[in-house]
């Protein structure tokens, strides 16, 4: 399960960060940058989801994970900004192209997991299937010396 494990911790970090330095100073953020901040959460989670991509298909680098986290984040937030200023919603745009990206990645790890289960099990069952009849063949002896 090493697959997970740093682009989830990276983002449970920068949660938590986050979230004790708010606290700890009282710092609030003005209801204008609510859309730029939602935009740049976005972003965040799609790097998340696919550095788990990436960590399952065995190419997840942590330097190109962090710089590409904070790329993306700066990037879509500066973009809705830009948008505003031209008077063109661009986090609309970048809600959609992020969250189908999102829900892309989704799917693919949600298909690695089912389909890494489903062959362990057949694994499992090809087991008990070969261990069944060497346990009957014992039986039959057992019992035929009777």
């Amino acid at each position: 399960m090493k697959f997970w494990f740093p682009p989830l911790a990276c983002a449970l970090a920068g949660l938590i960060l986050g979230i004790s330095v708010f606290t700890r100073f009282g710092w609030q953020l003005p209801a204008a940058y609510a859309p730029y901040l939602s935009v740049a959460a976005l972003a965040g989670l799609d790097t998340v989801f696919g550095g788990v991509r990436a960590g399952i298909e065995g190419r997840f680098q942590n330097d190109i994970f962090a710089s590409g986290f904070l790329l993306n984040t700066f990037l879509a937030a500066m973009l809705a900004f830009l948008g505003d200023r031209i008077g063109v919603n661009l986090a609309l745009v970048a809600v959609l192209v992020l969250g189908s990206r999102v829900f892309l990645n989704l799917s693919l790890i949600r298909r690695y997991v089912l389909n890494k289960r489903a062959i362990e099990r057949s694994k499992q069952e090809e087991n008990a299937a070969a261990m069944a009849p060497s346990a009957m063949l014992g039986q039959k002896t057992e019992s035929g010396s009777l």
